[in-house]
């Protein structure tokens, strides 16, 4: 087991380090952000060098990349150059939005996708099935951006149901939460359903549960105590990538809504380039998602020996 925990934490910090990479050559390739500080008519070029000095990009990429991930393994993630303040703490105070819309979009997925993926497969070839599969298609397949902007303008400009925009002024301030929850949510109830629909077919077909429908039992019991169960463990899985996810990458969904969380933070550092707030926040996205994928596999490990066996 130790031999297996080494290989997933060794596989997990070179994920991380391979994401460093990536993302410090993307940002610096596209462009100085001090040509956006002095872009004004009359802007000197020993204004834009003095600025790129002052935020140590003149020196090499080598040099540039190691300060980067000395700081990192420091748990400091610099300094953002637009808000003149630490990344760290600008992801921390923004983190609380994105996990009260993620919490509330995690639900709604769940709440769509499990249902109509567990009647799916219980009815398969029949109508439901059919509903689910088409359902799933839509959910995969329509962009959240174009859910989002269809919501505003149905609930929010024309029947002017619910609030669009901004967050809400009370924990318990539902109103704001419909529309941003919906438009996240939508994407992953497809997933949930595709997946908890293909576990519980391969499940249903198993010799076990054909067992127990030969012994007699009601096929409610058969399907909820037997079935549901055992075809859970993959779904549980892609439930808690699923929430991690939503807590780091809602750009879109964030953006639409006017929603002050950690994917709007995003975006505003891919619009003024600002290096240090736009590595920051997906390197710490990364250590969330890497982190519970090695969590769930040790998990996986203890639970089930074949797959330390095998890996």
């Amino acid at each position: 087991m130790k031999t297996f925990i080494a290989k997933r934490l060794l596989s997990s910090l070179v994920t991380l380090l391979v994401l460093s990479m990536i993302i410090f050559a993307l940002v610096r390739a596209s462009g100085n952000p001090a040509e956006l500080l002095y872009e004004y008519p009359g802007a000197r070029e020993e204004d834009i060098a003095r600025q790129t000095e002052a935020w140590g990009l003149n020196k090499s990429w080598p040099e540039q990349y190691a300060s980067f991930v000395w700081n990192i393994a420091r748990f400091d993630y610099g300094e953002s150059f637009q808000y003149g303040t630490s990344v760290r703490s600008l992801y921390f105070d923004r983190l609380p939005n994105s996990l009260l819309l993620a919490f509330w979009a995690f639900l709604i997925s769940m709440a769509i996708g499990i249902p109509l993926g567990i009647m799916s497969a219980v009815r398969v070839d029949s109508w439901w099935d059919s509903f689910g599969k088409t359902f799933a298609l839509l959910g995969l397949s329509v962009p959240s951006f174009f859910v989002a902007l269809l919501l505003v303008l149905l609930f929010g400009v024309k029947l002017e149901w619910l609030p669009f925009l901004g967050k809400p002024d009370s924990f318990f301030d539902w109103r704001h939460l419909v529309l941003p929850s919906l438009a996240l949510g939508w994407f992953f109830s497809g997933a949930m359903l595709r997946l908890t629909r293909s576990s519980m077919l391969e499940v249903l077909g198993s010799e076990y549960i054909k067992l127990c429908r030969l012994k007699g039992l009601p096929e409610t019991v058969v399907i909820v105590k037997h079935a549901l169960r055992n075809s859970f463990i993959p779904v549980l899985t892609l439930a808690a990538v699923n929430l991690v996810v939503m807590i780091n990458v809602a750009v879109v969904v964030e953006v639409v809504f006017s929603w002050p969380g950690i994917g709007r933070l995003l975006y505003d550092g891919l619009i003024n380039r600002d290096f240090p707030l736009v590595q920051g926040v997906v390197v710490m996205a990364g250590v969330m998602i890497v982190g519970t994928n090695f969590v769930v596999d040790v998990l996986y490990g203890y639970l089930d020996p074949r797959i330390r066996l095998t890996r």
